[in-house]
């Protein structure tokens, strides 16, 4: 291999528009600028590292400054690279454009210089050109500082940024400077030109592994370019694919194919061996489990676009396999790969053992990768003769439960008796309009156990213990409505008298607490009743007998059951009820839903 005592990226920077690969919108758009004489005062230029930023700043000031090789000619979209002018800004020595690293000189002090030096004409050049890279580091006192400099610059003065986070940079300095976003170069575009170089550098290279070089430089051309500079170390003049995947960690690709097959068969016995196999050949499992997400990823867009198969650039495996899997895997398994394998590379980033969080995450996979969908599973379920043999039957005032859900039923109140069935839309909408006339008399705010006195002024009315913990809860005395429904087991409740057994962790100040809340709170004067031996349950108990009956007679659910069956270990979460509101509702909420 020639010998060299530069970097590759280095050694073949482009030198000319012609070189500059991949930014065909930047070139043309200068080089009519300097033919028409209509430059800009400032240009922007943005784009991920590595793309030709500075690169493009330097041919711009070599334009702007060249010559000519005999010293007569004026500005050019192509520099002769022989000029003085020339030579000297390749060189990073002429002392009319002036390279400064905003990130090292972010400082109000430093934009004054600049300043101070842009009042002074060019000493030997056409212009005197200010190139700032990564300008986004600047402070906020620093731009304000190059605002006025920047919007009326003194004739022979350029200005060009160069930077990676332009939504850094102030509004008010973008929109006095033309604006270039230099885009990532192509795979196709990286492999063109490391075949030249590696023809310039006596070097043999297969075209597989320079489209694996180029895939991980992710459209940098400077990354790729040190990626074959690193290969034609440790490969030296034979640069192979299986070299390239050593030297990357990455996976053959056939085998990531097998190793995606297996996943979505279910096969966890073939998969790990697999990922074990390209383990121990360096395979890295982070990069593995982006590779698997690629797979998936490509796959997809060829299941909704099939002619990108007939793409040349594709690899032989590629084309073959990826129209087969397209072809036989389902919209949903091929999303539900991504989602899980795009939480599976967070977990990877974040393990200790990022092999072992890996393997856990192929098992998860293959294992849910053969179980049918959750809507086809519900569709079979629905076409079983004894769907609506089994109605669930759940105990009356379903409000009470505070729980979530996670399933979904179309159980709806049909009555204000002990028992509920699931009900069609057609009948939820009836009883709907049954429910709003019922209550159509009672005001607004006012509750079903509240009755309204001639003069509109409203009475509680007390029958029941909830009635009494509902009243705390509207006054914000949770504790205290917590504590009724855990303590108290009730015998009779009426306006003024609560008779009642008390649970024996019941606190000493609870009785007294809760007559001081009802006589401040309502126009009776109260006593508490206790009695022995009373065998009524607490609210707190009873809702859990009945939540607890609620999920049993939801398992009997021939649909629910059969989600059980389908899904070993899985368990209902929880449930959300739709019932009927029991207060005056606006006009189209038929119904609400309590927790």
């Amino acid at each position: 291999m020639a010998g060299t005592s530069h970097v590759l990226a280095r050694k073949y920077r482009p030198m000319t528009f012609a070189d500059l690969i991949g930014q065909e919108a930047l070139v043309q758009t200068v080089r009519n600028a300097i033919l028409n004489n209509r430059l800009p005062q400032a240009y922007m230029l943005t784009g991920i590292r590595g793309v030709g930023k500075t690169t493009s700043a330097r041919i711009i000031a070599k334009g702007l400054n060249c010559i000519g090789p005999d010293g007569t000619g004026g500005m050019t979209p192509n520099p002769c690279g022989q000029c003085r002018h020339c030579r000297d800004i390749a060189a990073d020595a002429h002392m009319d454009v002036i390279e400064i690293d905003a990130a090292s000189n972010t400082g109000v002090d430093n934009v004054r210089e600049i300043i101070e030096g842009a009042k002074y004409n060019p000493v030997s050049a056409r212009f005197k050109v200010y190139i700032i890279d990564e300008v986004h580091m600047l402070s906020k006192q620093a731009f304000n500082a190059l605002l006025k400099t920047l919007e009326e610059p003194p004739e022979r003065i350029k200005f060009i940024f160069a930077t990676t986070e332009i939504r850094k940079v102030p509004v008010t300095i973008l929109s006095r400077c033309q604006r270039f976003d230099l885009k990532r170069v192509s795979e196709e575009e990286l492999s063109a030109l490391m075949t030249r170089i590696c023809a310039q550098e006596g070097v043999t290279a297969d075209e597989a592994a320079l489209r694996l070089i180029a895939r991980a430089g992710d459209g940098s051309v400077r990354d790729s370019l040190s990626l074959l500079d690193q290969a034609m170390t440790q490969l030296d003049s034979n640069i192979t694919a299986d070299g390239v995947r050593h030297m990357l960690g990455t996976a053959d690709q056939g085998s990531l194919f097998d190793l995606f097959e297996a996943l979505m068969r279910g096969d966890i016995q073939t998969a790990l061996s697999l990922l074990k196999e390209q383990y121990d050949l360096g395979a890295d499992p982070l990069t593995m489990a982006q590779d698997l997400l690629d797979v998936t990823h490509q796959i997809t867009r060829f299941k909704l676009i099939p002619d990108l198969l007939s793409d040349v650039s594709l690899s032989p495996t590629v084309r073959t396999r990826g129209k087969a899997l397209a072809e036989n895997l389902t919209m949903a398994s091929l999303t539900g790969a991504w989602q899980m394998m795009l939480k599976g590379i967070g977990e990877i980033k974040q393990a200790d053992y990022p092999l072992k969080a890996l393997e856990m995450v192929l098992i998860r996979w293959a294992y849910l990768s053969d179980m049918p969908p959750l809507d086809q599973l519900i569709r079979d379920a629905k076409k079983k003769p004894d769907l609506n043999a089994r109605p669930v039957s759940v105990p009356a005032e379903r409000s009470d439960l505070k729980q979530t859900t996670a399933l979904k039923t179309d159980s709806d109140v049909t009555d204000r008796g002990a028992e509920k069935k699931i009900t069609s839309p057609k009948t939820v909408m009836e009883n709907t309009i049954q429910s709003k006339s019922a209550v159509s008399d009672i005001p607004t705010g006012v509750s079903a156990a509240e009755k309204i006195k001639p003069d509109g002024e409203v009475t509680p009315v007390f029958r029941e213990i909830k009635d009494i913990s509902d009243l705390a809860r509207r006054k914000q005395e949770r504790i205290l409505a917590f504590n009724i429904d855990s303590y108290i087991r009730p015998v009779a409740v009426q306006n003024g008298l609560i008779v009642c057994g008390l649970a024996e962790e019941t606190p000493r100040s609870f009785t007294t607490d809760l007559v001081r809340f009802l006589n401040d709170n309502t126009p009776f004067s109260w006593q508490i009743k206790c009695q022995q031996n009373v065998q009524a349950k607490t609210r707190k108990e009873d809702l859990a007998d009945r939540r607890k009956q609620l999920y049993d007679d939801l398992k009997k659910h021939s649909v629910v059951a059969e989600v059980l069956a389908q899904f070993p270990g899985a368990a209902i979460d929880k449930v959300k009820e739709r019932v009927f509101a029991e207060e005056p509702v606006a006009d189209g909420e038929g119904v609400k839903e309590s927790l």
